[in-house]
């Protein structure tokens, strides 16, 4: 194949399993990965549960064709197939291939150590497991690591401590990994006609491609997206692919700003994120699961728009900005937004029907910078958000220089709280103003009553959550990671 772009409304899938490249033909531009699986390879080993990515039955692996590549556990009910073209594909029932014939050390583990009992959550877990187990060479795994792994996976059966005493143990067998992935091969390009599916590869073809056909669907991880085929049984009449659009893909790094391009994924998003501000590391891994952070993108969880988005509480809190980008007049035309003016009410945003999110910028850390964010949910993960709050404060001479407090959970959008914030610069960051400024906080927004929550306790919370970070600040709250680091 050619390495233009591929434009159709149904044209072929092709990716490498069971030690051969496999050339599906004529599947639908919004045909998920899990469905062609399980009905055109017969794959029953993924299975669908929630069609949601919450239960994580459907989790496979993917790998990129290169040299060492990044194995990712990914929720297949959600992925549009055509989207992973190109790559390695792994289910549960190819691992005992791996091993010769035997069981595969992470099935191994699971059967020694009693963890699985219906078996229908199992394949789920082993292909976390797996993708764990191959992207460390197969290294002895802490408990805590295990969890994370697993964090997008549901049991209903066993419970979790013997799966995680599986991913502790799995080291102990004879090493098993996957044998490289030979290149892929040319296929003859086919008739496609114009529409449906696009697969830019340049930023110009993809804006040009966004000014031509403006209502389509653009799409990267489908872990929204997804869900209206998934849940709304609705089609897809033309979906642009990012994820081989290689300008967002960058991550480029210096004091001064981190710069996030569109495509970039959650987890890799976060990780580069935590390199300069490792305090913020538990609040991301409470973002969803393990399986949606390795495919949902944080361009994707902006331009969503979701009062309840757990990654912009941070971003406000760090005054991001946002590089929207269109093609105009022949040219590519850039302006930038503060994601604080990037809302405008609920699912709302500025960008008009031509434009993406190219980049995310992040400032870089000052001198006296300290940050901390916070989520309540019924669950530790793999769970919306009840409240989140995200503060950055600069304190130099013990004097607060800026504070910005990002919220979830509170409005029809993702806010920043500026009343608070005046009230914390006029009074100082002392006990005293904590106070007042708890009340200020309570009274700043009027939240909404639902299932999480009542606006009473979310009102109440956010004045706690204020609470709690100058308590952490000033030493007199451990936090939970120092708890769990003691003896």
């Amino acid at each position: 194949m050619k390495e233009e772009s591929i434009v159709s409304q149904f044209k072929p899938v092709f990716f490498y399993k069971k030690n051969q490249w496999i050339n599906l033909p004529d599947i639908a531009s919004d045909a998920t990965l899990l469905n062609v699986l399980r009905l055109q390879l017969h794959c029953t080993d993924v299975k669908e549960g929630c069609a949601s990515g919450d239960c994580g039955a459907c989790v496979v692996a993917v790998a990129d064709t290169v040299d060492n590549p990044q194995f990712r556990a990914i929720n297949s009910c959600l992925r549009f197939a055509h989207s992973v073209s190109g790559m390695a594909i792994y289910t549960a029932g190819d691992l005992a291939e791996m091993a010769g014939g035997h069981l595969h050390p992470v099935q191994q583990a699971m059967v020694d150590q009693h963890a699985t009992q219906c078996g229908f959550c199992t394949p789920g877990f082993v292909m976390s497991l797996f993708s764990l187990y191959q992207n460390t060479r197969g290294v002895e795994q802490t408990p805590e690591q295990v969890k994370h792994a697993i964090s997008g996976n549901l049991c209903r059966c066993t419970g979790y401590r013997p799966i995680v005493d599986a991913g502790c143990t799995m080291h102990l067998y004879p090493k098993v990994f996957a044998s490289s992935i030979p290149s892929l091969p040319l296929l003859e390009d086919s008739a496609w006609q114009e529409g449906g599916y696009f697969q830019p590869r340049e930023l110009t073809e993809l804006l040009s491609l966004k000014a031509k056909h403006p209502q389509a669907t653009l799409v990267a991880g489908a872990t929204d997206v997804g869900l209206v085929v998934t849940q709304r049984y609705q089609k897809l009449p033309e979906i642009i692919d990012l994820t081989r659009t290689q300008a967002l893909l960058a991550i480029e790094s210096s004091p001064y700003v981190l710069n996030l391009g569109g495509a970039v994924i959650v987890q890799d998003a976060f990780d580069a994120m935590c390199q300069t501000r490792p305090a913020l590391k538990a609040y991301f891994e409470r973002f969803a699961g393990g399986s949606i952070r390795q495919s949902a993108t944080l361009a994707g969880n902006i331009a969503n728009g979701s009062p309840i988005g757990d990654s912009m509480p941070v971003l406000l809190a760090l005054d991001a900005q946002l590089v929207l980008t269109k093609w105009h007049d022949q040219r590519v035309v850039r302006r930038t937004v503060g994601l604080h003016e990037f809302y405008l009410g609920y699912r709302q945003t500025v960008l008009d029907p031509t434009e993406i999110i190219e980049q995310i910028l992040i400032p870089g850390t000052v001198e006296g910078e300290w940050c901390r964010a916070y989520k309540l949910s019924k669950r530790q993960e793999d769970d919306i958000s009840i409240v989140a709050m995200a503060i950055a404060l600069c304190i130099k001479g013990g004097i607060l220089e800026s504070v910005r407090i990002g919220i979830g959970g509170v409005a029809a959008t993702p806010v920043r709280a500026y009343a608070t914030e005046r009230t914390l610069l006029q009074g100082g960051w002392c006990e005293q103003t904590i106070t007042l400024a708890e009340q200020v906080l309570q009274e700043e927004f009027q939240p909404l009553s639902d299932l999480r929550g009542s606006a009473k306790y979310r009102k109440l919370a956010l004045g706690n959550l204020l609470r709690r970070s100058w308590l952490q600040y000033s030493g007199q709250m451990a936090t939970f990671a120092d708890i769990s680091q003691r003896p």
